[in-house]
């Protein structure tokens, strides 16, 4: 999460699903109201290569207008309505709620000095808050209370503050830190703070939007370059909110409206740069080398090289080191060598070693040869090169010394599961984070020296961190196609193979954004009421290299949904569960393959979940990153990407008179990645066509922006009760069944 490491992350991680979602209170409407508000049908006709095209809701798409706010407001009325009359709703609520408070959450960095920074929430605590820490038997000192951060006029009253990221500098003086404001993520703002003193310095940078980097700071330990958002004038489109980024440098004390740009759009005059670009700059402490980035979210960026002792104070060059034909999706520095992992004749990823002096990758030199494990991160220490891989859905770490013709070495693990990393390159070792789908999060520090791997202690052990009556198993299914796809199922143990097991399938598939192990001990809920959950690691993700994510995006993107629709036929026809006791989820992205798999197969589902869903495929280059977004899922400005988009597009494969599953579809006012647009456009689409009679209710969170990015605690606990309770609704569980069921679709 910090920048004291350098490492540059994958641009599409930048996008990708979230897993905590987007929420709203459920107090009482005065007066609950009979039925969702209509939606009027006003159609456009669009012409598409000569296919025609009816959008019978585009008027929804100004959501500024007062109309829509009013229709989008008396859905979520009855949205709230509806899921407060379900009787066993509150007392989910309430087990959730404990189960959450059984435990501080902590997640830690180490720096030099025995210093750590602790991003902690405490039981009571409805965001995290930043703590220091001096060493690991220290005690905690606040540092940062986002709730107490005053933020710019023009962004106040959107929701509460939250920690969006931070970064130290290089001398452990000052911290610059990210706030988000009600999930709004384009207006987050950096401040930066003394961290002896705790005083903010008063330099505060408005308006920087999100983006996979944080700030770096430079080697005086003075400034430090970010990226930012251009200044829009009134009237300007949607879609060019997220172009023309550059990076910036920002000295202390500097009015912030004088920084200059040293990489970006425009930026630099050697180097065109299409405005659709990300740009981003990183540093690492004991390096002059600093690396640049160009890039949408496909994986494979445009990276440079450049002094950072130079950035911003005189004439630099920025030398390019790998192409998009390179296939290089992170860069790290040590010494006079540049570790890249690629995907170039290597789909699951391989290491190599770059001479920072020549810049000819072309010569690089193999430190961790392709196999059948996908290398998933690289991280610099001082010792040497820390890498992760994926091997069968199971994390591995790698050990690889500096220098030519490096011997590997495995470090064992203490949890079968998935494996991130942080390192610091003036410190040796790692700090190792594992979780599995049955047991928390948990924090080790690995000592090369001694080859140990010692718990810190910062997360303690709730009494639900570890059940013993939970298990996992893995199966892989035969899609339609005869493809093996990998099925995590996760259940109590002893569970009756019966066909009555309320059962939540989720899934993904995009970005090569990979689904790993992880638990979260408020599952317990819904293993109490003899839930199932599943996670099918359909194609577009990338659990097995990159080839598996082109075997999901753009023309090859219906195997998603039916990989999807796969692993939902194989629980039925093991006995997991049943049509009546099926439900299913995607989130943002994933929105394209829950969309699709129940206007596909509408009887496969009692119900469905679309968080912050994707599912007006055509528009979504209209909006503010659908340019970004256009190497994932195409353009319509092409014939081969219309005929993509349309395949994807739910909005558009919306039938009439079919029978539905029932279906709630989720937004937050404040998501800058997905526009609640999409979600009021389908639920307007699918409740003039669903002949089930089932609900479909549209759920609006008017304090919340994209998949819980900045939610509270509070706004994410009533999500998962909310989601839950809906599903057990539905599924017929006779405690969540309302007296008086009141028609809920039209």
């Amino acid at each position: 999460m910090a920048s004291a490491h350098f490492v540059t992350s994958c641009f599409w991680l930048s996008v990708s699903l979230l897993l905590a979602c987007p929420v709203t209170s459920l107090a009482q409407v005065a007066t609950p109201p009979k039925a969702p508000p209509v939606a009027p049908v006003r159609p456009v006709e669009d012409d598409y290569h000569g296919t025609e095209v009816t959008d019978p809701y585009r008027y929804m798409e100004k959501q500024e207008d007062p109309e829509v706010q009013a229709w989008f407001k008396g859905q979520n009325d009855f949205t709230r309505s509806a899921l407060a009359a379900i009787p066993g709703r509150d007392r989910l609520l309430a087990r959730i709620e404990e189960l959450d408070e059984s435990v501080p959450r902590v997640f830690a960095e180490r720096l030099p000095g025995d210093l750590y920074i602790l991003s902690k929430r405490n039981p009571g605590d409805e965001v995290d808050r930043l703590y220091v820490h001096k060493g690991l038997k220290g005690r905690d000192e606040l540092l940062v209370d986002p709730q107490k951060i005053t933020l710019s006029t023009s962004i106040q009253g959107k929701g509460k503050n939250a920690i969006a990221g931070w970064a130290i500098s290089n001398d452990a003086k000052y911290i610059t830190f990210g706030v988000t404001p009600g999930g709004a993520e384009r207006d987050n703002e950096w401040h930066v703070m003394e961290i002896a003193t705790g005083r903010e310095t008063g330099d505060v940078i408005a308006g920087v939007g999100f983006f996979p980097f944080l700030p770096n700071w430079l080697p005086d330990n003075r400034s430090f370059v970010y990226s930012r958002l251009q200044k829009l004038s009134p009237g300007a489109p949607a879609s060019e909110i997220m172009q023309k980024v550059r990076v910036y440098r920002h000295v202390l004390g500097r009015d912030t409206e004088k920084d200059e740009p040293v990489f970006g759009f425009e930026a630099v005059p050697s180097i065109a740069v299409d405005p659709v670009q990300y740009a981003g700059a990183q540093t690492q402490p004991d390096t002059d080398y600093a690396l640049a980035t160009l890039g949408t979210v496909a994986p494979n960026p445009t990276f440079y090289v450049g002094s950072a002792n130079k950035i911003g104070k005189e004439p630099m060059e920025w030398r390019k080191v790998a192409s998009p034909e390179d296939r290089v999706g992170q860069m790290a520095v040590h010494g006079g060598d540049l570790y890249a992992m690629t995907f170039k004749n290597a789909s699951r990823y391989q290491v190599i070693r770059i001479d920072a002096r020549t810049l000819d990758i072309a010569s690089a030199e193999v430190v961790v040869p392709r196999s059948d494990a996908v290398v998933t991160g690289i991280q610099p220490a001082l010792d040497a090169l820390y890498v992760t891989l994926r091997d069968g859905g199971v994390g591995r770490l790698l050990r690889v010394p500096y220098g030519p013709r490096p011997k590997s070495e495995e470090v064992p693990l203490p949890v079968q599961g998935s494996v991130s990393i942080v390192t610091d390159p003036r410190l040796s070792g790692a700090q190792v984070f594992m979780t599995s789908w049955t047991s928390t999060f948990r924090d080790f520090i690995y000592d090369p020296a001694t080859r140990q791997m010692t718990e810190t202690g910062f997360q303690a052990v709730g009494p639900h961190d570890r059940p013993d009556d939970i298990e996992s198993v893995e199966v892989k299914v035969t899609s339609y196609d005869g493809t093996k796809v990998p099925l995590s199922i996760i259940h109590p143990k002893g569970m009756r193979l019966d066909g009555t097991n309320p059962t939540f399938l989720k899934g993904y598939g995009a970005y090569g954004f990979s689904y790993d192990p992880y638990y979260d001990p408020t599952d317990v809920a819904w293993y109490e009421q003899g839930g199932v959950q599943a996670i099918c690691h359909v194609r577009g993700g990338g659990e097995y290299g990159e080839d598996w994510h082109l075997a999901g995006k753009g023309a090859t993107k219906p195997n998603t949904w039916k990989d999807f629709i796969a692993c939902a036929q194989y629980l039925i026809d093991n006995k997991y569960t049943s049509p009546a006791r099926l439900g299913g989820e995607g989130v943002s992205a994933g929105g394209i393959l829950i969309g699709r798999a129940i206007t596909e197969r509408p009887d496969l589902f009692a119900a469905a979940i679309d968080d912050v869903g994707m599912s007006d495929a055509l528009r979504f280059e209209t909006s503010a990153g659908g340019g970004q977004n256009v190497s994932e899922f195409g353009s319509t400005k092409t014939k081969e990407g219309f005929a993509a988009l349309f395949a994807m597009s739910s909005y558009d494969h919306v039938e009439f008179k079919a029978r539905y599953p029932a279906i709630l579809l989720t937004t937050g006012m404040n998501d800058p990645r997905v526009d609640s647009w999409q979600m009021g456009k389908m639920t307007a689409r699918l409740q003039a066509a669903t002949a089930s009679g089932k609900p479909v209710l549209l759920r609006v969170d008017y304090a919340g922006g994209h998949a819980g990015i900045g939610s509270t605690q509070k706004q994410r606990r009533e999500k998962q009760a909310d989601d839950w309770s809906f599903l057990l609704w539905q599924f017929g569980v006779l405690a969540f069944q309302p007296r008086e069921t009141a028609k809920v679709s039209q």
